[in-house]
């Protein structure tokens, strides 16, 4: 499918609209000095582990724990990704040393 360059300009303007749309609306429906509802807390506080917790799920969706793995390079990149995460308390390095270990399972197992 092409696109003239018309068509390429409204869609990286309606992109762009949807973008900053999605991030500076929250800015102004609760500036800082007004204190927002109870409801946006409480999201703000039980949103990001739920999020967490959805996204293992999906990750570990199809493993096989009766194929030829049984799993093994999955939990060993969880175990890893949760030691290193009690030390460091780095969500970055964590998630990055879990990929990387996986990653490296995979190829090696």
């Amino acid at each position: 499918m092409f696109l003239t360059p018309w068509q390429t300009l409204v869609m990286i303007l309606a992109i762009t609209l949807g973008t900053m749309l999605t991030r500076f609306l929250p800015f102004l429906l609760f500036p800082e000095g007004k204190k927002r509802p109870e409801t946006i807390d409480y999201l703000g506080k039980v949103l990001p582990p739920a999020m967490m917790g959805l996204l293992v799920v999906y990750c570990l969706k199809d493993v096989s724990l009766t194929g030829a793995l049984h799993g093994i390079p999955e939990g060993a990149a969880i175990l890893f990704i949760v030691l290193i995460h009690r030390r460091k308390h780095n969500v970055l390095l964590s998630i990055g040393a879990g990929t990387a270990l996986y990653m490296l399972l995979i190829r090696i197992l």
